[in-house]
């Protein structure tokens, strides 16, 4: 028997101490509502769960958003704050992927609240989270729409409408199906950065139609690090390097759904820890590397840099194309950061309908937003998302309603944020509660490495990220309560549920040795048996990437 098969009776099979009541929660552990369990199911294999975790949320904050925060902090403030906030990412992973692979339940997030820390929380948590994804469904929709302006005058409402119509269509067809539309986009994403890799290193060494090597250049000048709205010497370097911190995490959320897929995976045992241990090499591929080779293709000076455009104009990429003289590329780019738009799009909205499903398990919402079709498809919740998604037509208004719109993409952002922190806060409470009862880790078909201090250092980062997101309010020489509250309203928005919720329902906190640590895991029959492992090269290098 394996190591990993080992890992897996031992799940099935708990220690003797523990099989009575493991036998006990076994008998309804089949039943909706019971553990987390939803109505949805298995469909996606494991080369879907491992794309979906290599290229999820990999969007217009990848290829555009940088530019922003590249001409606030400089290359050495970009590159510094894409590590740090890479690594508080990691360290969520690493925690929630553990959590996924143990309780691969519906919607997971607020399951493992409601399990761990308190009800109430689970509750705000589905409200915030779900918020958060759906809003989002807008941005992606009307940052297509600005896109395709790059070629054309089409009216940005017709673009709207057809991504929403795609983007609904899709997420009511099988969940595989969804799952193949999500490999095909994130090929088409990691070819296009593979792409900019070679590109980036071809002009930095000169090999453009300009022969104008570039090397270090914007390093030495104008400098590693930028000031910060004109504030010189070290304070302007710092606050220069924690504007961009703050613009690195938003381009950072959304990498964490991908343990959503265990509830509908076929093999969660093995997919999820897979995605745990890729997101190492995307954070560096993608985020790191990228934030390197932007330092030396552009410089931070560059005025297309703070443009405005949501485009391919205002790609660093992009500018540092044009500036050597390739006339073609820009076109193509652009085209992939339509794919990558929409790609985001289509998975918040997956990830919307599955927080309403989760709420549903855990009776927090009315059980017809439960209800699925012959394919395991939640339609309800799936339609319920997707109304969130034509908000998208607000930022074609001017104004008022445009200005509304910004301030739904601002909650948005920081409902990730606190996600973060909370999902690290029950990874905490389940370490604790696995040693308050005797459940030893080695019992797990999966462990992550460096706990609990993983999950600590997780909760810390990403709360002080929350915290410092508006930090520009407080310099503005004019104090302006509509930013203010644009950027931290998402904070009590957060807790006030919680405080309903507790008064309403007089939910308890969850003490150590009282949380559930058996039901929603799977059962025997449920776990899709190991097969032989390859022995060719060909065949190891397809068991290692899938």
């Amino acid at each position: 028997m394996s190591a990993m098969e080992k890992k897996v009776s031992d799940t099935i099979h708990p220690d003797p101490a523990q099989l009575d009541e493991f036998d006990a929660h076994a008998k309804g552990e089949l039943e909706l509502n019971v553990g987390g369990r939803g109505a949805t199911q298995r469909r996606l294999r494991n080369y879907q769960v491992t794309m979906i975790g290599f290229c999820s949320g990999i969007g217009t904050g990848l290829f555009i958003g940088t530019g922003s925060a590249y001409a606030k902090a400089g290359p050495a403030g970009l590159l510094l704050a894409y590590i740090i906030v890479g690594a508080v990412l990691w360290c969520v992973m690493q925690s929630i992927a553990e959590l996924a692979t143990v309780f691969p339940t519906a919607g997971s997030f607020p399951h493992w609240a409601t399990r761990f820390i308190d009800p109430a929380v689970g509750f705000s948590l589905a409200i915030s989270y779900g918020y958060c994804y759906t809003i989002a469904i807008a941005s992606e929709t009307s940052a297509a729409a600005v896109i395709v302006s790059y070629w054309t005058d089409i009216s940005p409402a017709l673009v709207i409408t057809i991504s929403l119509v795609l983007i609904l269509a899709i997420n009511l067809m099988s969940v595989r199906f969804y799952g193949e539309t999500e490999v095909i986009g994130g090929a088409i994403k990691v070819l296009c950065f593979l792409g900019l890799v070679i590109v980036s290193i071809v002009i930095t060494a000169g090999g453009g139609p300009n022969h104008e090597a570039i090397g270090f250049r914007f390093w030495h000048n104008p400098g590693a690090w930028v000031d910060y709205d004109g504030i010189t010497g070290s304070t302007g370097h710092f606050l220069g390097f924690l504007s961009s911190f703050v613009n690195a995490s938003f381009s950072f959320i959304g990498v964490e759904t991908v343990v959503i897929t265990a509830a509908e995976s076929v093999d969660p045992h093995r997919a999820i820890p897979k995605a745990a241990r890729r997101v190492t090499y995307r954070i560096g591929f993608f985020y790191i590397l990228g934030a390197f080779l932007i330092g030396l293709i552009v410089s931070p000076e560059n005025q297309g840099l703070t443009s405005g455009d949501d485009n391919a104009n205002a790609s660093p990429f992009v500018i540092a194309i044009k500036e050597a003289g390739i006339t073609i590329l820009p076109s193509i780019v652009n085209a992939c950061i339509l794919v990558a738009a929409w790609s985001a799009g289509n998975s918040y909205c997956w990830v919307g309908s599955r927080m309403i499903v989760a709420m549903t398990t855990d009776h927090q919402l009315p059980q017809f937003f439960g209800r699925v079709d012959k394919k395991g498809v939640p339609y309800v919740a799936v339609i319920t998302a997707w109304l969130f998604g034509p908000l998208a037509y607000l930022s074609l208004g001017s104004g008022g309603p445009e200005q509304a719109f910004t301030w739904l993409l601002d909650l948005s952002t920081i409902a990730g944020l606190i996600a973060w922190a909370t999902l690290c806060v029950c990874y905490i409470r389940f370490y604790a509660a696995m040693k308050k009862q005797g459940v030893s880790r080695s019992t797990l078909p999966w462990t992550a490495p460096f706990q609990p201090y993983a999950a600590w250092f997780g909760f810390i980062g990403s709360t002080i990220i929350t915290l410092v997101a508006g930090f520009e309010v407080f310099l503005k020489g004019e104090w302006s309560a509509s930013d203010f509250v644009a950027n931290y309203v998402g904070i009590p928005i957060f807790i006030v549920p919680i405080v309903i919720w507790k008064l309403w329902h007089k939910t308890k906190f969850q003490r150590a040795h009282e949380i559930d640590l058996w039901s929603g895991r799977l059962q025997e029959g449920e776990i899709t048996p190991r097969k032989e492992p390859p022995t060719t090269f060909w065949g190891k290098f397809v068991d290692w990437f899938v």
